[in-house]
C-alpha cells in the first residue's frame, strides 16, 4: 500500500514540475508576446535528471525501507524540484550547481539507505558526531570564509566547492540531544544531566552569535533544545525560559553586532530606509505584492530585483511568480511533512528515536518559519534557508539526511510504538508550527491582496515600468488628437516617449527609478490599461502574461495650437499660465516654467530634483501664491460698493474654493493654513482661474475638467465625467455688469492685473476674460509671473486673449 500511495504521489509531483518546466520554456515568448523569442531549454536537463534521481530513490525507499512513510518523500521530492527550477529561472550558472547538490543529496539518500539497517550507530556515537561537528564549526573561525566575497566567514571552501559547517551541526545537535536524553530516563528540570547539554548549546549559541554574526543559527540552536527539555521534562517553565533566552540573544546581538542591529531596525521599521540597509525587506515586500493571489507567472515576474533570491529570499520569489495559490501550496508541503513527522514519532518504538523524529521535525518547521516570516516581516531577517527549497549544498545535504532519519523511523513493520506518557509536548509542537505556517499564510495574503495595491504605486518599485517594457502604454494627446506622450517599439521593447516637452510639469512622467508624476501618475490606470478595459480581458492577461492588456489613449482638452504660444510667450520666466473655457471648465492651456525634457530624466533626473527653480513643480495646480487683490473684480462682482466684513469675504472665498482642493483628476495642492486675513492667504494659478471663469461665465464657478475621455475597445472614446458639480457664485447680473468695468484701451475683454507680496515673495497677477456678449467660447485667463513684471504679464494676457 506504502508502495502505491508513494508512486502515486510522485507521479503528481512529477506533472506538477512537468507543467513548471513547459511554463519556464515558453516564458520569453509570453512576456514578449511573439514566438520569435530565444526560449529557455537548460533547465530541461535539469528536470530529467530530477525525473531520474527521484525514481532511484524511489525504487531504494521500497527496497530497503518498504513500510517508510509514504508521503514524505514525495513532499520533501517536490520541494526540491520546485527550488531547483525556480533558481535555474532566476540564474542558470546557480540551477546547474544546485543540480549537482540535488544529485549528490539524493544518492546520500539512497546510500544512506542501503548501508545503515538501523540507526543504534547515532545513539552509540552521538560524542563522536557532535564532537566532530563542532571542530568542523570552529575550523571556520580560522579558515571561513564567504563565497560572495563579503560578509560572515560561515563557509570552508576548497577549490570553489564551499560548505557551511552550522548546518550539518544542526542535525548533529538533534542526534545528541535525542541519545543523551533518551538514555536519562527520568529528567529533573534543574538536574546535572540538563546541565551538561545546557551550557553545551548556550556556549555554542553564543560562540555563533558574537565570533560568526550568525543569529539564524543561534536561534534555531536555542529553539531545538527548548523543544528537546519540554518533551524530555514536560515542564513548560522551559518555554517561558526559551522565550526570555531568545530575547536576550536578540538584545545582546542588537547592541553588539551591526548586521543583527541592522535586521532589526529593518523588520520594525523598514520604510525608514527602502533604499538602504531595509532595501532587501522592501524589495521581498514588492515582491509579495506583485505577485498578488496568482502570481505574475513564472519566468514572467521580476524577482531577480530582491537581493539573494536564490536563497534568502527564495519565498519571496515563489510568491512573486506563482502569487498567493503558490506560497499557500508550498505551505501546505511543508506542512506535510511536519505533520507526518510528528506522527512517525508519535509512533515510534522507542524513546531515542521518537526524540529523533521531533527533533528533525523541529529543525525543519523552526527553519521554515524563519526563512518565511522574515520575508514577509512576520519576523526579523535571519539568513537561514528555506529546506529542499533554496540554494545551498550544505542545507540541502542536510535537509535529505533528515529526511533519511525521519524515512528510517517510520520503517517499524513490527515493532510496537514506546508507551507514551505525555503526549503533551508533542501536541503542543504540532500546534505551535500549524499556527507559525498559518501566520505565514495570513500575513503573505495581507501583503499580497490588502497592502498590494498600495505598495505597487511606490516610487522605489521599478516592477510597473519593467512591465511596460512588454505592454504598450496608451498615449496622450490633445483636444485634436495630436500626441503628446507616446510608447514606440525599440528593440522588442516598449518605450515611453514625450512629444511635447514643455508640458512635462503638468503630464509629467513614468520612469523605473524616479517613478511617476503628473498625468502619467493621475491616470496611470487607464495608460496601463487596468481601468476602462473590459474585466474579462484584464483578467485573461493577468493569467496568459501576467501584465495588464495595452494601454487605453486619454484624450486631453489641451490645445497644443494655443498651449505652444502660451509656452513661447512665457519663454524662461518662473511662472503659470492657464487659459480655461469658462462655460465647461475644460483647460485648454496650461503652462508651468521653468520646464523640463523627460526624454533626459535618466541622465538630469537628480540634477532637476535638486534644481532650485524647482522644473518639476506644476506652478499650475500645485504653485501656491499670495493672492494680494487679484480677487477684486469678483469681490466688486459679489459685494459692490459695499465694504465685505472678514467673516463674509471668507465666506465669499470659500465658495470660490480657496480653502479647497480643487476637483480634478491631476495633481493638485491648496493652502492648508486657513487663513482667514487676504494678506496672507495663498491659492495656485487653477483655483484663481476657476474664479475669474465665473466673471465670463454668468457668475457660475465651473468644474475643473483636463482629461476629457479614454479610448475604450468597446465603445470608443467615452468622456470623463466631471469630479464636481458647477456652483452660482455670484449673480449673473452682478457678474456680467461688475467685468465691463475692467475692460482697458476698449480690448474685446475684461482684465485685471496685480501685484502681492508675502515673506519675500513678489509676483505679478493677471486674470482676465471674455466679456458678457462675446459670441464664441467663453474664457478665462491667468497668468503668475514670479517676478515685479507688470508689462510682460499684460504683454502675454493681450497676446493670448485677442486671438
Amino acid at each position: 500500500m506504502n508502495r502505491h500511495t508513494q508512486s502515486r504521489l510522485l507521479q503528481y509531483a512529477g506533472i506538477f514540475l512537468f507543467m513548471q518546466a513547459v511554463i519556464l520554456t515558453l516564458s520569453p515568448a509570453v512576456r514578449e508576446r511573439t514566438w520569435d523569442v530565444d526560449y529557455r531549454l537548460l533547465h530541461w536537463g535539469g528536470f530529467i535528471i530530477w525525473v531520474g534521481l527521484v525514481m532511484l530513490a524511489h525504487r531504494a525507499i521500497i527496497k530497503y525501507a518498504p513500510e517508510a512513510d509514504p508521503y514524505i518523500f514525495p513532499a520533501a521530492a517536490l520541494l526540491s524540484g520546485w527550488g531547483l527550477l525556480t533558481i535555474w529561472r532566476l540564474d542558470e550558472t546557480f540551477g546547474l550547481r544546485q543540480l549537482t547538490w540535488v544529485s549528490i543529496s539524493i544518492f546520500v539518500f539512497i546510500i544512506a539507505l542501503r548501508i545503515f539497517t538501523n540507526l543504534t550507530f547515532l545513539r552509540k556515537y552521538k560524542y563522536v558526531f557532535l564532537s566532530g561537528g563542532l571542530i568542523i564549526t570552529a575550523l571556520t573561525l580560522i579558515f571561513g570564509t564567504n563565497p560572495m566575497g563579503f560578509g560572515p566567514r560561515l563557509w570552508l571552501g576548497f577549490y570553489g566547492v564551499y560548505l557551511q559547517p552550522s548546518e550539518p551541526l544542526k542535525i548533529l545537535l538533534v542526534i545528541y540531544l535525542s541519545a543523551y536524553l533518551a538514555d536519562r530516563a527520568s529528567i529533573q528540570l534543574f538536574s546535572f544531566p540538563l546541565l551538561v547539554p545546557t551550557l553545551l548549546v548556550t556556549g555554542m549559541a553564543l560562540l555563533l552569535l558574537l565570533v560568526q554574526r550568525d543569529l539564524g543559527t543561534a536561534s534555531i540552536f536555542i529553539l531545538i533544545f527548548t523543544i528537546f527539555i519540554y518533551i524530555a521534562t514536560g515542564k513548560r517553565r522551559i518555554l517561558i525560559g526559551s522565550i526570555v533566552s531568545l530575547a536576550l540573544t536578540l538584545l545582546i546581538g542588537y547592541f553588539l553586532i551591526d548586521i543583527i542591529r541592522i535586521r532589526v531596525i529593518g523588520w520594525l521599521d523598514p520604510w525608514n530606509d527602502p533604499t538602504g540597509d531595509s532595501y532587501q525587506i522592501i524589495q521581498s515586500l514588492l515582491a509579495v505584492a506583485n505577485g498578488g493571489t496568482i502570481g505574475r507567472g513564472l519566468g514572467i515576474g521580476s524577482p531577480l530585483l530582491v537581493p539573494v533570491s536564490i536563497s534568502d529570499f527564495i519565498y519571496s520569489a515563489i510568491a512573486e511568480e506563482t502569487g498567493l495559490i503558490g506560497t499557500l501550496g508550498l505551505i501546505a508541503i511543508i506542512w506535510l511533512i511536519l505533520a507526518r513527522g510528528i506522527i512517525i514519532a508519535l509512533r515510534a518504538p522507542d524513546r531515542f528515536r521518537r526524540y529523533l523524529a521531533a527533533g528533525v521535525v523541529a529543525y525543519l518547521g523552526i527553519q521554515s518559519l524563519l526563512i518565511m516570516g522574515g520575508n514577509i516581516r512576520l519576523l526579523p531577517l535571519t539568513g537561514v534557508t528555506l529546506p529542499f527549497v533554496s540554494y545551498g549544498g550544505s542545507s540541502l545535504l542536510t535537509s535529505f539526511i533528515a529526511l533519511f532519519l525521519l524515512m528510517k523511523i517510520s520503517n517499524t513493520e513490527d515493532e510496537e510504538p514506546a508507551v507514551l506518557e505525555n503526549p503533551q509536548p508533542y501536541n503542543l509542537l504540532a500546534g505551535t508550527l500549524a499556527l507559525g505556517l498559518a501566520a505565514c499564510a495570513l500575513v503573505t495574503a495581507y501583503w499580497a491582496i490588502a497592502r498590494g495595491p498600495d505598495l505597487l504605486t511606490r516610487t522605489d518599485n521599478p516592477r510597473r515600468a519593467i512591465a511596460d517594457r512588454y505592454v504598450p502604454r496608451g498615449e496622450i494627446v490633445d483636444k485634436n488628437n495630436q500626441p503628446i506622450n507616446i510608447t514606440e517599439r525599440q528593440a522588442n521593447i516598449f518605450v515611453r516617449k514625450y512629444i511635447y516637452t514643455d508640458l512635462a510639469p503638468i503630464t509629467g512622467y513614468t520612469h523605473p527609478v524616479y517613478g511617476q508624476a503628473g498625468l502619467e501618475a493621475s491616470l496611470d490606470e487607464y495608460l496601463r490599461g487596468l481601468q476602462g478595459n473590459p474585466s474579462s480581458l484584464i483578467l485573461w492577461d493577468q493569467l496568459l502574461y501576467g501584465t495588464p492588456p495595452s494601454g487605453l489613449d486619454v484624450r486631453l482638452s489641451i490645445d497644443l495650437t494655443l498651449q505652444s504660444k502660451a509656452d513661447q510667450l512665457l519663454g524662461a520666466r518662473r511662472g503659470a499660465i492657464i487659459l480655461m473655457n469658462a462655460e465647461t471648465g475644460e483647460i485648454l492651456v496650461m503652462a508651468s516654467h521653468p520646464t523640463y525634457n523627460p526624454n533626459q530624466l535618466t541622465e538630469e533626473g537628480q540634477t532637476l530634483s535638486q534644481n532650485p527653480n524647482a522644473p518639476l513643480l506644476n506652478r499650475a495646480t500645485q504653485g501656491l501664491y499670495p493672492i494680494g487683490n487679484v480677487m477684486y473684480p469678483l469681490v466688486q462682482a459679489k459685494f459692490g460698493e459695499t465694504q465685505p466684513t472678514d467673516v463674509g469675504l471668507q465666506t465669499f472665498f470659500e465658495s470660490l474654493g480657496l480653502y479647497q482642493a480643487p476637483q480634478i483628476n491631476m495633481p493638485v495642492t491648496f493652502d492648508q493654513t486657513n487663513n482667514t486675513q487676504v494678506e496672507k492667504l495663498r491659492a495656485s494659478p487653477l483655483q484663481i482661474v476657476l474664479g475669474a471663469s465665473a466673471l465670463s461665465h454668468d457668475g457660475i464657478l465651473p468644474a475643473p475638467r483636463i482629461a476629457t475621455a479614454v479610448n475604450t475597445l468597446e465603445q470608443g472614446w467615452v468622456v470623463f465625467p466631471a469630479l464636481s458639480q458647477p456652483a452660482q457664485v455670484i449673480q449673473a447680473e452682478k457678474s456680467n455688469e461688475a467685468v465691463l468695468s475692467f475692460v482697458k484701451n476698449a480690448n474685446p475683454y475684461w482684465s485685471h492685473v496685480s501685484q502681492a507680496s508675502l515673506d519675500d515673495t513678489i509676483v505679478t497677477w493677471l486674470i482676465a476674460g471674455t466679456l458678457p456678449d462675446w459670441q464664441g467660447v467663453p474664457l478665462a485667463l491667468v497668468i503668475v509671473l514670479e517676478e515685479n513684471n507688470i508689462p510682460l504679464a499684460e504683454f502675454i494676457g493681450n497676446n493670448l486673449m485677442s486671438q
